[in-house]
């Protein structure tokens, strides 16, 4: 399942996050891959612990949490933290599966780690098709190889089960934000028919407001996630 959410930020919070990640450091993308793909991995990313990328990471964390496509596509019960990654002109990150399982580190009032089951994958453009080559998000699934370039704002959501893989930039750098979402729903088809269910209930209640029928399929789709959910 393949979730384009438009204008996840306004242009502003584009230009706010993008200013505060220009003043701070950059380290090797590879502190945060797994054993099979950090030999894949060429870029650069903000330490996980830096304030930047906490306090922009709120930012997003706010934005999804109003986001109702997020919402409907995701269930999420856990967001890992946002982290932000950038490819220069020569850098890339070949094909690779996500770990299953993210550890969230702990503040030293907050004791043990809370883990992260990576059901679905995250990528928020900061920068815009015009400003660098290459650098396509490619996820390959049942239905062939998709190459995604979205405008700055906007946010790609996969299953986390994909093969995937990041082109080379040629030209110009390419800004994102990458994270990972624990949906209520563990189960990928499940999720994916609630998704089309809510999505035909709302477009139905748009047309002819709530009918007993879409009363009723309403309730069918509640019920369905309190008998899936973990929540």
């Amino acid at each position: 399942m393949l979730v384009h959410v438009p204008r996840l930020l306004s242009r502003e919070q584009v230009a706010e996050i993008r200013g505060v990640l220009t003043g701070t450091d950059w380290v090797d993308g590879r502190v945060t891959a797994g054993a099979q793909s950090a030999g894949a991995k060429n870029n650069l990313q903000v330490p996980e612990n830096a304030p930047a990328a906490r306090s922009l990471g709120d930012v997003i964390l706010g934005a999804l949490g109003g986001n109702p496509l997020f919402n409907a596509a995701a269930l999420p019960l856990r967001v890992f933290p946002p982290l932000f990654n950038r490819y220069d002109t020569g850098m890339e990150f070949g094909p690779h599966i996500d770990n299953a399982i993210r550890f969230v580190k702990p503040s030293i009032a907050s004791g043990m780690p809370i883990r992260v089951r990576t059901d679905l994958s995250a990528t928020l453009f900061l920068t815009d098709p015009a400003e660098y080559d290459g650098g396509e998000l490619v996820i390959e699934d049942t239905y062939g190889s998709h190459s995604v370039k979205l405008p700055a704002g906007d946010m790609l959501l996969y299953s986390a089960t994909s093969r995937h893989h990041v082109t080379k930039v040629t030209r110009g750098s390419r800004w994102s934000s990458f994270f990972w979402v624990q949906s209520m729903i563990g189960d990928e088809a499940a999720r994916a028919m609630l998704f089309e269910l809510d999505t035909a209930i709302q477009g139905l209640r748009g047309r002819y407001g709530d009918e007993s029928e879409i009363v009723a399929l309403t309730g069918l789709y509640h019920n369905l996630v309190r008998r899936w959910a973990d929540a």
